[in-house]
């Protein structure tokens, strides 16, 4: 088994991020914006969704009694 070398390590580390290509600022606020956008109509379409579960069942529940 080698030996932990920590000065290599983080020389080999520095060769991976050097290789990273990195987004643009541009590039970060339009996924982000995309990101919240469809968050947001996730978030709305699963309340419209729920809302209508919801009545459906209270009305067959109203339906047995």
């Amino acid at each position: 088994m080698s030996k932990f070398n920590p000065f290599e390590f983080v020389q080999e580390v520095r060769q991976e991020v050097s290789k990273v290509t990195w987004p643009t600022w541009k590039e970060v606020w339009i996924t982000t914006l995309m990101v919240l956008f469809m968050v947001s109509l996730a978030a709305v379409f699963f309340l419209i969704t729920d809302q209508v579960l919801g009545h459906v069942v209270n009305w067959v529940l109203r339906l047995g009694a």
